[in-house]
């Protein structure tokens, strides 16, 4: 909000190492705040700052708390910058030392495109509610685990910007044996590339809700955004269950099941795609050319996307499995699927006639052995 009766805050991102001004709405506040201390967020280990008549909930750059204020009319108004941080022991115990952070952080995109009757997803909110739990079961704590869904009481809704944003967040002050994941269920199309660094000549993309007014976030976008900036001993697994979603994070390796081996993807611009030291893994629903399922094949009537059903439930039963074997078992759960005609609804058929095919990818930043390498998040 711009106008006469609100004032810029400086607000510093270390990710993009620069200076913002954020507008903060202050309606008719007039108490000057004061700098009283300053700490590291709990989640993202930015420096937080707070006034001394805020009521604190939460970093606003993570989104991990929220900063209340009540103009001197009573009326209440929230910000979404960094204020100032208190040294009171109420205070003290949001903002923990950088040494004792949590080392687990998610992403989670949930996109139906509600209001869209045309591109409508039943099940993109029953996977992230299933992920989040798997997350949870999985030592994440669950104010690291940042929700974008459509849904009433969802903190943010998954708009372009607003995942962008998010993926910042994710990656943000992440330290060696940090843990990162980002999920995403939702429509992936693909487009020409232009700039000659896809192997296939096509760009891979995730649909935000607003696709159709503010565009697709293509795989160059993610690679730059949660790839490039990985530094050594951080690791982020990435689960894509959306169509034409096998490279989507344009990782210089993919693993054959066929061939028992690891496919240079490389660009042919030898254009860097690779991280900064850090390890990147993605499981994907299917390769580049193919649709993936949104179905009740599994549980019921509850919707679902085949790709995040079968790895979940994999993981359950296994405990400690291996990267192949997660593969495997994923792909021979999808395929028993697909030949009972389970996952072959009306549109489905209409689009891929009876031959339909989903064969979920896994793709990374470096090789690793994945006969032996246990999957651990």
């Amino acid at each position: 909000m711009k106008g006469p009766e609100s004032i810029y805050v400086p607000n510093f991102i270390s990710n993009d190492s620069y200076f913002s001004m954020e507008p903060f709405a202050l309606q008719n506040i007039t108490q000057k705040m004061k700098v009283r201390g300053g700490c590291s967020c709990s989640v993202c280990r930015l420096q937080l700052w707070m006034s001394i008549n805020d009521k604190i909930s939460g970093c606003d750059n993570c989104q991990a708390m929220k900063t209340k204020m009540i103009s001197s009319t009573g009326k209440r108004a929230e910000n979404n910058v960094l204020l100032y941080a208190s040294t009171s022991s109420s205070r003290k115990s949001m903002c923990m030392p950088s040494n004792s952070m949590p080392k687990k952080r998610a992403l989670l995109c949930g996109v139906s495109y509600k209001n869209k009757r045309k591109y409508r997803l039943k099940g993109a909110v029953n996977d992230v509610k299933s992920m989040k739990d798997f997350l949870i079961e999985s030592d994440f704590p669950v104010n690291s685990i940042r929700i974008l869904t459509e849904e009433p009481g969802s903190e943010l809704s998954p708009t372009r910007k607003n995942i962008l944003d998010a993926l910042n967040w994710l990656v943000a002050g992440s330290q060696s044996g940090d843990s990162l994941l980002f999920y995403f269920s939702g429509h992936g199309l693909r487009q020409p590339d232009f700039n000659n660094d896809e192997v296939d000549g096509f760009d891979e993309t995730i649909c935000p809700v607003d696709f159709r007014t503010e565009g697709m976030i293509i795989d160059n976008d993610l690679n730059r955004k949660i790839v490039r900036p990985l530094k050594p001993g951080v690791t982020l697994h990435a689960i894509i269950d959306a169509c034409h979603s096998g490279t989507v994070l344009d990782l210089p390796f993919v693993y054959s099941l066929e061939k028992d081996r690891w496919v240079d993807n490389s660009p042919p611009s030898k254009v860097e795609k690779g991280t900064s030291g850090g390890l990147a893994i993605c499981f994907s629903a299917c390769t580049d050319d193919q649709l993936a399922a949104d179905t009740n094949a599994f549980e019921g009537k509850a919707m679902k996307g085949a790709l995040t059903h079968t790895l979940i439930n994999t993981i359950r039963r296994k405990k400690q499995v291996t990267y192949h074997g997660l593969l495997t078992s994923i792909c021979t759960d999808i395929e028993e699927a697909t030949k009972a005609g389970c996952l072959q609804g009306r549109l489905l058929t209409n689009l891929c006639g009876p031959r339909f095919k989903q064969v979920p990818q896994l793709s990374a930043s470096h090789e690793f052995d994945v006969h032996s390498k246990v999957f651990k998040l």
